[in-house]
Formats: structure tokens, C-alpha cells, sequence
């Protein structure tokens, strides 16, 4: 009996004519069928351009309603009707390929006419579907085309009966027959049920909804999603969504429609979410600690293996199906060649083993695509366990722990170790899958060649010992990457937080070029890993090769024979055991790298938290005391030997103000900090009794609105809110701000002045309604008007009846105290009130005498102002100014209605829609021009080739069977083979050697460009860009680039010449392959273009995902105090989690896409790679030699993988491309002027007298935002003191930011010496210019690093600089001296000696223009005056510019310049401005005076 699939139909029509019956007429019902299905397209035709005629009258509230759903089941029967197409397609080319060498027929004509009108009516109408019900959504199918399925259905069930009686007569039936009526039916039925009984989505709901909506549905409404309000599909699927990722299928189709989103991204599963994830595994760590503090990496893997055990357990079962399933190709190899040769064992063997080879290959695409998935959820479940918990014990660690890691190494725990915690799910079921897969290859091996598999064993092994040694040394090296990009990151973190100041300074290209050298180091490291992994790709890729010569070089010593079938099983078993081979020791590297993070992680959560019983909390009206410490010894440093506070004794009874004083440094803040627990105690007892609250010295603003800030996660209480704003003077700032408080704050309140933080910060505090209030220094931020408000209305107003402690260097502020402590070397060396302490100690008398001495000068003043004479004309002048002011704030209310737009801090911006052709070229054009890439190619196409040949060489070369003479001896097979492999080991040797070197090559180019193009941005880009954006980039983006995207790059490439490589291989066999695999290849990039919008947008969505992430973990670190006294860790762990997931759920939707496509791809690769075996068992024998079929078989067996590799490499190509994306975007940022204009430098003397002169300056900080000055006129003169005062956020900080240029203006122009600022460079600008700004800052060094970073001055300078501003005794206490450590931030520093750091600096550079914005407000007075006696004596022949809050700073200037909401209010010397009672500045003077006297009149009645 004939076997083969198809075979001529002559017998099949002849006999069936004999029958005798019209109706059972073969020929007769095919000419019918042909004839129905040509006029099928011809209906279909006049259908549409009836509809494309008739389009134009229908209304536009119609096509609203057309465009409401889709009929249900839509796709599946458009894919009903193209599946049905292509299989009368492929049975329509078998029938001609075997008649075309069989001989022709009239039935044969009938039966191809049949098959082609059938190919063209269902492709047409799968078209038609497509084309109408894609966009238009149209809810029911016509009935034309419903009528045509039913008739279909019984027209197939009618030939499926005549087959049946056929079969009965005649007990023969071709397949070809009975298979295409069977399918027919079958599709026939799914088409009637899509047609008859499914209904459309909503029909009802939609047919209603025009009737309640007037207007119609706009066609934008119906795009916006509610994702983010829904649960995500996968938590409720059916068996079949999950088999084929379905449940992903809807937002697939909306991201092909429109732009993704977060919003649109569903909610994850409570199981894959981080609540649901991070209580299992907490209780387990908790359970395995035993209530011990130390957590072993043990502890933690356990913890994490049951936190997602099942998907553990379910993935290792995939991988097991997927080991088998992938050796049964292999295995059968062997066989196919025999049977194709005419060794046939039993009858259809051949079809057996095309049922065999496919669904073996089904069974592997579906489990790896399991495996794949589930990995995957089990490494984004311990991901997000892991930072949750990171970020818990970030809020709880003690404050030496925290000074033991910087916020920089604490942040890359968690984006950096608890990411590649994540990322080893993948590998983690690879040291057990090696071991069967090498046993399987072994039994294959033995089962071909016999004993000579044992040289393969021993092959195999030596492959992998030569892996170990390069193993170990990418991992090393990658360590060492790691580490060195740490240094550079937290280099990095520190730099962008303080880019103000190194701007003033003209400090930025200096510090640039550190992170440039610490980028270099991290570059050597990165050069030595990328040539190591070059390495590895060679032992990968010449592994199966050096295997196979071995194991043939054996076979030939120890005679035994090698046949075609054998040879090919042994090298598809080789290119299988290719894949653990190199996978080992990148495992093994991978397992050390995660043993490394989980034991970083591990040491990170077993430090000290704050001890629970350092105080006890009572609630309130438990005690009668609010605040008591007894015997307390605190100490910062838990092992000093020398306390930071020592013998502290305090009793504060509720309702009672406590006023702490001091000098700088003696210890006013520790003592806040002890009593809310923030400091190591050693000894003694702390109790507090009632809710608290604490502002603290240095404003801790988070990003986001004002009114968050204040609220801070209390409910809105209007009229509590308005009171509260009231107090703190917050109201007319809120008025100018464009959006009131509703403004977005940048990052560490970057768009607000500090006096503006301070009253934000202190407004916070008042709204939580605490029963103790700790304020630490609030009032020294702001003017002393403000200062006054607040006081007056905060301190002795709102929180009069409440338990106040408060730290102040105002020494006006004491007598209101019922208790002061004033501090001395960590003492408290005198206790009570006013009157008591003055008598009982010089330590008080001498801050008291210091603030006497500055009253006196304020009333010296006075009185010599008095003396001259008021003049009438000031007075007219200054109400006409106050008048003008008024119109001024109005305006700027008023005229910048904007929209969200107009905020300062914008949404992070991302790419939308395709990665533009620019990138990519840019990308690869990087190195040298691209001149790399030829040669990269080149080496990839001779590569293929001569595999390819080496391949055919073996199975041409060697007998089909065994007695058949081969074509060449043993040697010459063994020599030509050897030499091949030589040649493609060379090939692919210099193919990774130059991809490595112009990825190396690019990713320097593109990090240099980048941070150049950072460093030489504008302030206000920093203002408006979060840190975080530029850290991702830097650290995240910038690995992508150093390390994934080159090799994503060149796999892509390199997968596409395979794929070429394959069809060559296949078609030369059979090309008749072309027939289904041009089709398959259409499908799949098609499915791609579907996929990729979505996939690149949920890409997208993770890299801006993350940053939030960061940002929200380094500001809860910086602000943990506050959060802490505040009591809102659990809210602030819950924002976290909120973030977490908001990141986890574009991953988890990323993954979940990507094995989407691929579970469609792998069907569809399937379907070539059948039609392929079904085609080389059908034709008859000896028409292809068994050797080369077998070949084509052995290649073919990876088409799927190779098919599926060449769109996944696209895809995660596109993805991965989005990182050099986003590091073009910051290479393009505007650029700031030019640092040094070489035709227009200043002389080396400039500026000589100093006078600075203003002109109309205009002033805004942003296009978008109001001015901030607005027109001012005035001039500084040279050698002259001027002071600049003003309520906060009058413009003063913004005036000296246009001084130094970081703001260009809007108008205007200052002019230095004669000389337009704006015409020299930044740099020749800013070097001649000093500056002690408002935020004292210290980085993380030495004492001379921080003093001297240009390395200009010797160390004797810098000793006289520390001696001048009184810091030389306390250095010279410390054991390094000038080399003594700076800790990050400066936080071993105080405050106060931050300051007097920063007038150390001015000091060494002597420049003839000093500015100093606020630079005294964090010192006490007595300190202040030290300072401005030391200005004095070293700057009395400069021009000396003062922004002071403290009216005492600027009595001595020559003049003073008064500000208000950006106008000049006055300016005038101060005497002159005294003379006038009704000028701004003589009320502001009378005001402090009064104040000040108040006090003290108030205490001499209390104590008369």
C-alpha cells in the first residue's frame, strides 16, 4: 500500500465515477465547492465597496455607536478563517509539487481549482474581518457572512459523508481527503458558534448609551483605561488563558491602540504583590532569627526559598519536562536517516516519528515557556520582599549604623543587590539540569557511538574545567566592577545634592573630573570583564565543536563507524550540551555574585536598630511630668569613652516652655535628639509622656505638594489648616506662589527658600496636634520679623498651653522660657529661669553680653538716627513704595493661571511610541564611527558558513549505513573537519573581541557625554529634576549600556545570520519549505509589530518606575528622625509598598508579554519545522540523500528556538535600547554659557574696586514660572559693606543666585567693575567672587578636602584659615588633624561648625567681592559676632554683600537694600533709613529692639 501522504487521486475519481450516483460525484462536488467559494469573494468585494460608497452618510453620533465594542470571539474567527487558508494553501502547493513530477489530470485541474478558490475566498474573508471589526467594533457579523457559514458547515459535513460511504464501498480513502473535510467541519462549527451563539460585548449596554449621553461617546474616552483599579487577568484566568498567556492578550491590544500608561497597568494578584509577598516573608525571618538580631545569609535564602516555594516547586517540574522533551530530536535523529534511506521497521514509521519529533518540540516550547515565566515571578516576589524589608530597616537602624554606611551604599542594597537577588531565579535551577542534561547526552551518545562517548564525557569536562578559571575571573572582575561603581555612585549621589554650591564655588568641573577618575577604575574593571566574557563566548561557541572532533577522533582510533544518522544525532546532542557547558560556570559566577548580595543585605539588616527601651513612651496623663531624664550619659558613639552628654538631669512638667542655649558645638541638638531617642543611651532613664512632635535644625522637606508636607497623613481640617498657616506666615507666600499650595516642591525643597522650609517644616509639626513640641533652632532660617510672627503666634499662641522645648541662639527668645538650659561640653552647666541663671554662672553672661552688645548698636544707631531729624519727603516715598507692592503681589497672584504644566518639578519625561532609527544608529556609530561593525558581521557570516560546512562535511562525508563505502578516508574527514572548526573557532574569537571593544568603546563615549552634559547644565535643572532621574541613569541605564546592550546588539545580528544559515540549509533540501515558512515569517512579524508598542511602553514604564522608588528610600533615609518623632513609619512603609508595586507591575507585564509573543512564535516555528518532516517522509525514497535530509533535520530541530531568538532579541533589543534612550536625552540637555570666553577674559587684577551695579534686573527661574525680581536698580559700591534684608522669599537668595549666573536674568543686566557679567565665562565669573551660603555643606573627605578642593593653598594657610574662624583648636583635638574624616554630608560635624567651615574657605580665597547669604543664622550670637569681627578685620577693603536675618548683622553696613516681593522697597544707609520711622527698615529695626526689650521688661516685672 502506498504510505505517502499524497498520491495521485486518479484511482480516488474513478472509482467514485463507477459509483454510479450524480450527488456522490467527486468531481461534481468539487467543481460546486470551487464555484460557491469564488462567488463568496465576489459578494465579499461588492460588500465592501458598497460599505466604502456608503461610509460617507453615516453620522458621526452613529459611528460613536459602531465603535463601542467588538464581537465576541472576533480574532478567534478571523484565525479560524486564516488558518483554514494557509492549510488549503499548503495542500494545494503538495498536490502540485507531487502531480508536477506524477503526470497531470483533468480531476487533478478540478481538485487544485477547488483548493485555490478556497485559499483565496478564506483569506479574503479573514481581510474582510479584520478590516471591518478591528477599528470599528461593530457588535454582529453580517448576516450574508453568517449564512455562508452555516451553508459551509453543511456542505463540509455533506463531503465528510460521502468519504464515510466512500470508505465503506471501496475500504480505501487518501489521507489528503478525509483530513481537509474533517477540517472543514471543524471550522465550520467554530464559525456557526461564533456567528449564531456568541453575542457582542455589552451589545445591550451600548445600544442604550447614546439614548443617556446627548453628546455621543467621544472617541478618547473610550482609550482611557481604569487598569490600575483592576486586577490584573492572570489572578482569575481560565486553563487555557494560562496555557497561552491570553490573559494578556487585552492590554497587548490597548498599548497597540494607544500610548501605555501606569494607569493603565492592572493591579497585581495579592500573591505576587508586595502585601501579599513581605508578611510571609518577614514571620519566616523572624521565625528563623529567634528574636536574635543577627540574620545569616542562611536565614535570609530560607526565608526567601519559602516566600516562593511554589513557584520553586512548579518551575523545577517545567525545566524536567523541557530537559527530556529537548533530547528526544537527538535521540531520533538516527532513526529518521534509516527510514529515509528505505530501513523502514513499521508500517507509517515515518509519520510516527513526525508525531514523535513534534510533539516532543511542543511539549519543550510550552514548558520553557513555564519555566521562563514562573522563574521569573518568583524572582519579582523576592525582589520586592527583599527592598520592603530594606526599607524598613532603613527607617529603624540607630544612628551609628547609619553612619557606618552612607545613604548612597544603603540605596544599591536595595536597586542594586535585592535586583540581582532577583534576577538569579533564572539560574537557579541550573546546577541539577546540568547534571541530567549531561547524563541524557551521554545515554544518547552511548546509544550512537558506543564507548567512545566516555572521550565526550572527558571532552565535556575539560570544556567546563576551561570555563572555571574564566568563570572565576568574570566574577572577580564583575565584583570588583560593582564595587568600584559604588564608590562612583555614592561619589555621584553626593555631588548632585550639593550642585549649588559647587556652582557658586566653581567647583563642578573639579568634582566631575574625581567621578571621572572613579569612572575610569570602574572602566578598567569593566574592560577586564568584557574581554574575559569574550573568552567565554569562545568556549561557548567552539565547545560543540571541540567536542565532536574528539569524540570522531576517537570513534576513528577505536574503529568504530560513523554513519550519517549517528554523526548527526551526536552533533544536535552536542549543540544541546552546548547550553550547560557554558552555562556552568555563569552560574556559578551568578551564585557567588548573589552569595555576595544576600551577605551584604544579610550584615545590612543584622546592624543595631534604635533600641526599643532607650525611652519609655507613656500615654498622655500617665505621669505628671511630660519629659524626665534621670542620670542620662548619651553618647553618639556607643564605644567612646568620652559621652557626647553627660549627668543629664531634666523634669519638665506638661504646658511647660524649655528654652536651650549654647554655644556652637556644645551639644543643643544631641540633647533634643536624646530625648526623643534618636542618641545611644549609656546610662540612666528617659521617659516621655504624650504624642510629639519635632522640627528639626536642618528643614527636612519631602517631594511633593506644600499642603502634603503640612498634612503629613493627616486629614484636611480647613479651619485648623488656615490657623496653622496663619501662625507659621505661610499664607502670603502662598498667595504669590502660582499654585498655592498646591505647588509641587522639588527634591529636598530645592524651589523654596530656607526660610520658606524652615516655616513649612514648622507648620507640619503644629498640624499634628502633639502634646510635646521639639524645635530645633527654627527661627534662626528666617527674617526677624518672621521670627518674631512665629514665636509670638506658635510658641506663646497656638502651643501655649502644650510642653515645648526649643533650641535658639536668640537670646530674645529666653526670658518667655519657664526653664533654660544652657549647655557647655555636653553639660547642662546652668538650670532655671532667666533672672536665676544670669546671677548663678558666667557661661549664660557671656551670650547675654553678647546680644546686649548688638543692642546697643541697634540703639546707638537709633539714637544718632533720631538726632539728625526725620525727613517728610522718605516718608512719601516709602507709603508710595508700600502702594506700588501691593499692585506688584496682586499681579503676581493673579497672572500665571496656569495648568500643571507650569509646576517647577514636572513628571519624569519618557520617549513615547517607537525607539527612533537615530538612537540605534547613533548607538553603533558610537566607536569610531561604527567602523567596528563590518567587521563584526563579517566575522558572524564566515563563522556561520563554515559551521555550516564543517556539518555537511561530516554527514556528506560519512556512510548512510553500515557496508556502505565512504566518499573519503578517516583521516581526511578528520582533517577537514579540525580545520573548519579551527577556522570558525578564529571566526568567533575576533567576532567577541570586537563586539567587546566597541561596546567597551561606546558605553565610555556615552557616560562622558552624559556627565559633561550634566555638569554643564543649568541650575534650574537640577531645580526641576529630581536626583534620582539622573541616578537611575547613571547607575541602572548606564549598566544596561556597559553591559547587556552590546551583546543584545550583536544578538540580534548574529541570531538573524543563523536564521539565514538554517533556511539555506532547509531549502536546499526542500524549498518547497518557503511555502509555509514566508507565510509563518509574516505572522511573526506581525505578532511583533502588535506586541512591541506595549512591550516598549511597559519597558518604559519600569525604568520611570523606579526612580520614585529611590528617591522616596533616600528621603525617608535623610528624614528618618523626623519620621520617627513623628511616629509615621508604618504610613511611610506603606508608601513604599505602594511604590513597590507601582514598579513590580509593569515588570511582572513586561515578562508576561514577552512569554506571549514567544508561546506564539514557538507554534508558529512549529508549523514550518512540521511541514518540513511531514514533506521529507511523504516524498518518495531516494529522491533527497537520507544524509542531507537528516541535516535539515538536525538544523531544524533549532528553527523554533532560532525563529523565536531572532523576534525575542528584537523585542528585548527595543527594550534594552530604551536605556541609550534615556542617556541621549541627558547628552542633549541646554548647556549653560561657556566657562571661559577666551576672547572677553577679565585681567588678572579684576575686580579691583568691587562696585557692583544693577540694572532693571528682571528675574524668573523658569520660562513657564512669574519673575521673581522685577526691576531693580541699584549699586553696590566698591570697598563698601551693603545688607541686604527683606521678609523670606523677597528675592534676596535669588539676586546673589543672578550674581554668581546661576540664573541667567530675564531682563537686565549686572555690570562688576564696569564689566557685564553676563558678556565673560561662568568660571573667570565665579572664581573672582566668595561666597557662605545659606546651607552650610560639607563633603564627605578630609578637613583639607573640604577646605581646599582645587589643592590651591599649603597646609599652613589652611591652619591660618581655621585658627581666624575658630575652628583650629577643634581640629587639632582630632586625631588626623587636617586628614581627620568628614563623614558623608558632614553629619560628624555640627551645624554651626559647618558654617564656620564654610567662612574657612572665603578666608583662604580672599576674593574682593564676599557675599554671605544667612551665614551666621545657625550660630549663636556670641559666635555670629566672632564672625563678623573676623570679616571685618580680613575684608575691610572688599565689597561685602550681607543677606542676614538677624538685624544686627547689617546695622554696621554702609547700606542697607530692602526687598519686597522682587521690587526694591529701600535702599539707603542705615542711618538715613533710621531717621525715617515710617521707612520699612526702621520698623523692621523697632520691631527686633522691641522685642528684645520686651523680653527683658517682662522678666524685670516678673521678677519685681
Amino acid at each position: 500500500m502506498n504510505t505517502m501522504f499524497l498520491s495521485s487521486d486518479y484511482q480516488y475519481f474513478d472509482m467514485h465515477i463507477g459509483g454510479g450516483d450524480f450527488m456522490l460525484n467527486p468531481i461534481v462536488l468539487r467543481v460546486f465547492s470551487g464555484c460557491l467559494h469564488v462567488v463568496l469573494i465576489l459578494i465579499i468585494f461588492i460588500t465592501w465597496v458598497w460599505q466604502r460608497l456608503g461610509n460617507n452618510n453615516i453620522s458621526e453620533s452613529q459611528s460613536h455607536v459602531i465603535k463601542r465594542g467588538k464581537p465576541l470571539h472576533y480574532k478567534l474567527s478571523m484565525l479560524c478563517s486564516l488558518c483554514f487558508a494557509l492549510s488549503n494553501l499548503v495542500f494545494c502547493f503538495l498536490n502540485h509539487f507531487y502531480w508536477y513530477r506524477s503526470g497531470w489530470s483533468d480531476e487533478k485541474g478540478i481538485t487544485l481549482f477547488d483548493l485555490a478558490s478556497k485559499t483565496i475566498a478564506w483569506l479574503v474573508v479573514s481581510i474582510f474581518l479584520h478590516s471591518q471589526y478591528e477599528k470599528s467594533g461593530r457588535n454582529k457579523y453580517p448576516f450574508v457572512l453568517r449564512l455562508w457559514w452555516a451553508f459551509f458547515l453543511l456542505l463540509s459535513c455533506y463531503f465528510v459523508v460521502t468519504d464515510v460511504l466512500y470508505y465503506e464501498k471501496h475500504q480505501f480513502l487518501e489521507t489528503f481527503v478525509w483530513v481537509s473535510d474533517v477540517v472543514s467541519t471543524i471550522i465550520g462549527l467554530v464559525l456557526c458558534y461564533v456567528g449564531f451563539v456568541c453575542k457582542g460585548e455589552g451589545e445591550n449596554e451600548h445600544l442604550q448609551e447614546p439614548l443617556l449621553n446627548g453628546n455621543g461617546i467621544n472617541g478618547e474616552e473610550i482609550d482611557k483605561c481604569t487598569g490600575d483599579k483592576t486586577l490584573t487577568p492572570y489572578a482569575n484566568a481560565s486553563i487555557g488563558s494560562l496555557i497561552t498567556f491570553s490573559w494578556m492578550s487585552p492590554l497587548i491590544s490597548l498599548g497597540r491602540k494607544k500610548i501605555l500608561g501606569l494607569e493603565d497597568i492592572p493591579q497585581l494578584a495579592h500573591f505576587d504583590s508586595v502585601r501579599g509577598t513581605y508578611p510571609i516573608f518577614e514571620s519566616k525571618l523572624e521565625s528563623y532569627s529567634r528574636g536574635s538580631k543577627k540574620i545569616t545569609t542562611l536565614m535570609l535564602v530560607k526565608a526567601l526559598i519559602f516566600t516562593t516555594w511554589r513557584e520553586i516547586a512548579q518551575s523545577a517540574v517545567y525545566v524536567l519536562l523541557y530537559t527530556f522533551a529537548s533530547y528526544v530530536g537527538p535521540y531520533l535523529i538516527d532513526t529518521l536517516v534509516q527510514f529515509l534511506n528505505g530501513q523502514e521497521q513499521y508500517e507509517n514509521e515515518g509519520y510516527v516519528l513526525v508525531v514523535a519529533f513534534c510533539g516532543a518540540k511542543l511539549v519543550e516550547c510550552l514548558s520553557q515557556r513555564y519555566w521562563f515565566f514562573k522563574v521569573q515571578q518568583a524572582g519579582f516576589r523576592a525582589r520586592a520582599a527583599l527592598v520592603s524589608r530594606i526599607y524598613n530597616k532603613g527607617l529603624t537602624l540607630s544612628s551609628q549604623s547609619r553612619h557606618g554606611h552612607t545613604s548612597g551604599e544603603i540605596i544599591n542594597f536595595m536597586s542594586v543587590d535585592a535586583e540581582r537577588i532577583g534576577d538569579f531565579s533564572w539560574y537557579m535551577h541550573d546546577p541539577w539540569m546540568v547534571i541530567i542534561q549531561v547524563a541524557l547526552a551521554l545515554a544518547i551518545l552511548y546509544k550512537n557511538l558506543g564507548i567512545a562517548a566516555i572521550a565526550a564525557f572527558i571532552s565535556t569536562v575539560l570544556v567546563m574545567l576551561a570555563n572555571i578559571p574564566l568563570g572565576r575571573w568574570e566574577g572577580k572582575f564583575q565584583d570588583k566592577l560593582m564595587k568600584s561603581k559604588d564608590a562612583r555612585m555614592k561619589a555621584t549621589s553626593e555631588v548632585l545634592r550639593n550642585m549649588r554650591i559647587l556652582k557658586l564655588q566653581a567647583w563642578e568641573m573639579k568634582f566631575l573630573s574625581k567621578i571621572l577618575e572613579l569612572r575610569n577604575i570602574e572602566a578598567g574593571w569593566l574592560k577586564k570583564y568584557v574581554y574575559t566574557s569574550a573568552g567565554s563566548t569562545l568556549v561557548f561557541w567552539s565547545a560543540p565543536t571541540f567536542v565532536s572532533v574528539s569524540t570522531f577522533g576517537c570513534c576513528m582510533l577505536m574503529g568504530i563507524p560513523l554513519e550519517s544518522g549517528k554523526v548527526l544525532s551526536a552533533l544536535a546532542t552536542f549543540r544541546i550540551l552546548q547550553e550547560p557547558i557554558y552555562s556552568l560556570p555563569d552560574t556559578i559566577s551568578m551564585i557567588v555574585q548573589t552569595k555576595v548580595s544576600l551577605d551584604r543585605i544579610s550584615s545590612f539588616l543584622s546592624l543595631d536598630d534604635l533600641p526599643s527601651d532607650v525611652i519609655e513612651k507613656l500615654p498622655k496623663g500617665n505621669s505628671n511630668l511630660a519629659i524626665e531624664i534621670v542620670e542620662g550619659n548619651f553618647s553618639w558613639d556607643a564605644s567612646s569613652l568620652n559621652p557626647t552628654l553627660k549627668g543629664v538631669n531634666l523634669k519638665v512638667l506638661p504646658g511647660t516652655r524649655v528654652a536651650i542655649c549654647g554655644t556652637v558645638g556644645s551639644g543643643k541638638s544631641s540633647l533634643l535628639s536624646c530625648i526623643f531617642g534618636e542618641v545611644p543611651k549609656l546610662s540612666g532613664k528617659v521617659k516621655l509622656c504624650g504624642k510629639m512632635a519635632y522640627v528639626a535644625q536642618s528643614p527636612w522637606i519631602q517631594s511633593g505638594t506644600i499642603e502634603d508636607n503640612i498634612l503629613f497623613g493627616e486629614q484636611m481640617i480647613r479651619d485648623k489648616y488656615d490657623r496653622v498657616l496663619e501662625a507659621c506666615s505661610l499664607k502670603k507666600d502662598l498667595e504669590i506662589l502660582s499654585f498655592g499650595d498646591k505647588t509641587i516642591i522639588g527634591e529636598r525643597g530645592i524651589n523654596l527658600s530656607g526660610g520658606q522650609k524652615q516655616r513649612i517644616q514648622i507648620a507640619r509639626a503644629l498640624y499634628q496636634d502633639a502634646d510635646i513640641y521639639i524645635f530645633d533652632d527654627p527661627f534662626s532660617a528666617v527674617d526677624a520679623h518672621t521670627g518674631s510672627h512665629i514665636f509670638n503666634e506658635c510658641i506663646l499662641g497656638l502651643l501655649n498651653s502644650k510642653t515645648v522645648v526649643y533650641v535658639t541662639h536668640q537670646v530674645e527668645f529666653l526670658p518667655s522660657a519657664d526653664l533654660i538650659l544652657v549647655m557647655k561640653d555636653g553639660r547642662v552647666s546652668q538650670a532655671g529661669k532667666y533672672n536665676e541663671i544670669l546671677k548663678s554662672g558666667t557661661d549664660f553672661m557671656e551670650l547675654v553680653g553678647a546680644h546686649n552688645e548688638a543692642l546697643s548698636t541697634i540703639n546707638s544707631a537709633e539714637r544718632g538716627a533720631t538726632a539728625a531729624g526725620d525727613d517728610s519727603s522718605d516718608v512719601a516715598s516709602s507709603k508710595n513704595d508700600d502702594t506700588k507692592l501691593e499692585k506688584a503681589t496682586a499681579q503676581t497672584a493673579n497672572s500665571d493661571d496656569m495648568g500643571i504644566e507650569g509646576q517647577l518639578v514636572q513628571e519624569e519625561e519618557r520617549e513615547k511610541g517607537s525607539v527612533g532609527i537615530s538612537v540605534y544608529w547613533k548607538y553603533i556609530t558610537e566607536a569610531y564611527g561604527g567602523a567596528l561593525v563590518p567587521f563584526i558581521l563579517l566575522s558572524q557570516i564566515l563563522f556561520q558558513i563554515l559551521q555550516i560546512g564543517s556539518n555537511y562535511w561530516m554527514a556528506w562525508a560519512t556512510p548512510v549505513s553500515e557496508g556502505v563505502e565512504p566518499p573519503v578516508g578517516s583521516s581526511t574527514l578528520i582533517i577537514v573537519y579540525v580545520t573548519l572548526a579551527i577556522g570558525s573557532a578564529f571566526c568567533i574569537l575576533s567576532r567577541a573581541l570586537f563586539l567587546a571593544t566597541a561596546g567597551y568603546k561606546t558605553a565610555t563615549s556615552l557616560f562622558n557625554k552624559m556627565h559633561r552634559c550634566i555638569f554643564r547644565a543649568p541650575m534650574s535643572f537640577f531645580d526641576a529634576t529630581p536626583s534620582g532621574r539622573i541616578l537611575n541613569r547613571a547607575s541602572t541605564d548606564q549598566s544596561a549600556v556597559d553591559l547587556s546592550i552590546p551583546f543584545q546588539v550583536g544578538s540580534f545580528a548574529f541570531s538573524i545570520i543563523q536564521l539565514l544559515g538554517i533556511i539555506a540549509v532547509m531549502s536546499q533540501v526542500a524549498w518547497q519549505v518557503f511555502i509555509v515558512f514566508i507565510p509563518v515569517i509574516a505572522v511573526c512579524v506581525w505578532l511583533q509589530q502588535y506586541y512591541i508598542n506595549s512591550a516598549r511602553e511597559l519597558s518604559r514604564l519600569v525604568g520611570v518606575c523606579k526612580a520614585p522608588i529611590i528617591q522616596h528610600f533616600a528621603e525617608t533615609i535623610s528624614g528618618s528622625s523626623t519620621i520617627r518623632s513623628f511616629d509615621q513609619g508604618s504610613r511611610f512603609q506603606d508608601t513604599s509598598m505602594k511604590l513597590i508595586d507601582s514598579y513590580s507591575r509593569p515588570k511582572f507585564h513586561t515578562a508576561s508579554a514577552m512569554e506571549w509573543l514567544c508561546i506564539r512564535m514557538d507554534m508558529l516555528s512549529l508549523i514550518t519545522f512540521t511541514f518540513s518532516l511531514v514533506f521529507l517522509v511523504s516524498i518518495p525514497k531516494g529522491t533527497i540523500s537520507p544524509s542531507v535530509a537528516g541535516l535539515a533535520v538536525t538544523y531544524g530541530l533549532n528553527l523554533n528556538t532560532l525563529q523565536a531568538w531572532c523576534v525575542w532579541n528584537l523585542c528585548i533589543l527595543e527594550n534594552k535600547i530604551i536605556s541609550v534612550e534615556r542617556i541621549l536625552q541627558y547628552t542633549s540637555i541646554p548647556s549653560e554659557p561657556p566657562l571661559v570666553i577666551e576672547s572677553n577674559r577679565p585681567q588678572g587684577h579684576w575686580p579691583s574696586n568691587g562696585e557692583v551695579d544693577i540694572h532693571d534686573l528682571q528675574v524668573r527661574y523658569a520660562p513657564h514660572m512669574p519673575l521673581v525680581l522685577r526691576g531693580l536698580t541699584c549699586t553696590f559700591f566698591g570697598g563698601k559693606k551693603t545688607g541686604i534684608v527683606g521678609r523670606t522669599g523677597s528675592g534676596k537668595s535669588t539676586l546673589i543666585q543672578t550674581l554668581f549666573r546661576l540664573v541667567e536674568p530675564a531682563g537686565g543686566n549686572i555690570s562688576i567693575d564696569g564689566i557685564n557679567i553676563s558678556s565673560i565665562g561662568l568660571h573667570d565669573l565665579r572664581l573672582r567672587l566668595s561666597i557662605i551660603p545659606q546651607d552650610p555643606t560639607m563633603f564627605e573627605g578630609t578637613v583639607r578636602s573640604n577646605l581646599d578642593p582645587l589643592e590651591e593653598y599649603t597646609d599652613e594657610q589652611i591652619w591660618e584659615a581655621l585658627d581666624k574662624c575658630q575652628l583650629g583648636d577643634e581640629v587639632r583635638k582630632k586625631e588626623g588633624k587636617l586628614d581627620s574624616p568628614v563623614t558623608e554630608n558632614g553629619d560628624n560635624w555640627s551645624v554651626g561648625q559647618r558654617q564656620l567651615v564654610c567662612l574657612g574657605r572665603v578666608l583662604l580665597k580672599r576674593s574682593k567681592i564676599l557675599v554671605l547669604d544667612e551665614a551666621t543664622a545657625s550660630v549663636d550670637t556670641a559666635t555670629d559676632n566672632l564672625i563678623q569681627n573676623t570679616l571685618r578685620q580680613h575684608f575691610h577693603h572688599s565689597t561685602v554683600i550681607t543677606i542676614a536675618h538677624r538685624i544686627t548683622s547689617v546695622l554696621d553696613s554702609d547700606m542697607v537694600l530692602l526687598l519686597d516681593q522682587g521690587l526694591i522697597a529701600e535702599y539707603e544707609s542705615p542711618q538715613k533709613l533710621l531717621k525715617n520711622k515710617f521707612s520699612l527698615f526702621a520698623k523692621l529695626v523697632a520691631e527686633y529692639s522691641m522685642r528684645s526689650n520686651s523680653s527683658f521688661d517682662n522678666l524685670a516685672d516678673v521678677g519685681k
